[in-house]
């Protein structure tokens, strides 16, 4: 059997960060339960998955650049008019499958940030890219491609 360093190293080595992580715990339950040689295989993939998805998730909670991290559980909708089912709905992206926008519309203090911070991430979460602009800098932008004719 090799020994556990040259394979961790040779997992770093390859970027295969999840496998490298989940290593130690993986064997050490596989050999208590006498896992065959494709099942130790098999969980190192999953790992390596998981983990590739986890970090692709980072990656691109970054590039949305959301103001902060807020989720739909942290909105308190009692005693607000915002319709909660609407909002579970679009935290579930369907409409970007149907090329629909949203827009949020209301006062100053009304939970319009939150929101949409919480639906980008709920729709990141799920595979999806997103980014987030307020209206100052989407409408600067918008200008700025439209006189770069982009």
């Amino acid at each position: 059997m090799m020994e556990r360093g040259p394979i961790l190293q040779a997992m770093a080595e390859l970027k295969l960060y999840g496998m490298k992580a989940a290593y130690d715990e993986l064997v050490t339950h596989a050999v208590k339960r006498q896992y065959l040689p494709q099942q130790v295989i098999g969980e190192l993939l999953q790992a390596e998955i998981h983990e590739k998805q986890a970090r692709s998730i980072r990656y691109q909670m970054t590039i949305a650049r959301m103001p902060r991290a807020q989720d739909v559980e942290d909105f308190q909708f009692a005693d607000t008019p915002v319709n909660e089912t609407l909002v579970r709905d679009l935290a579930r992206g369907e409409f970007l499958d149907l090329k629909r926008n949203v827009v949020l519309v209301g006062g100053t203090g009304t939970g319009k940030t939150h929101l949409a911070t919480a639906i980008g991430r709920s729709c990141i979460r799920t595979g999806r890219r997103g980014r987030f602009f307020n209206v100052v800098d989407l409408v600067n932008r918008l200008e700025a491609d439209s006189r770069a004719a982009r």
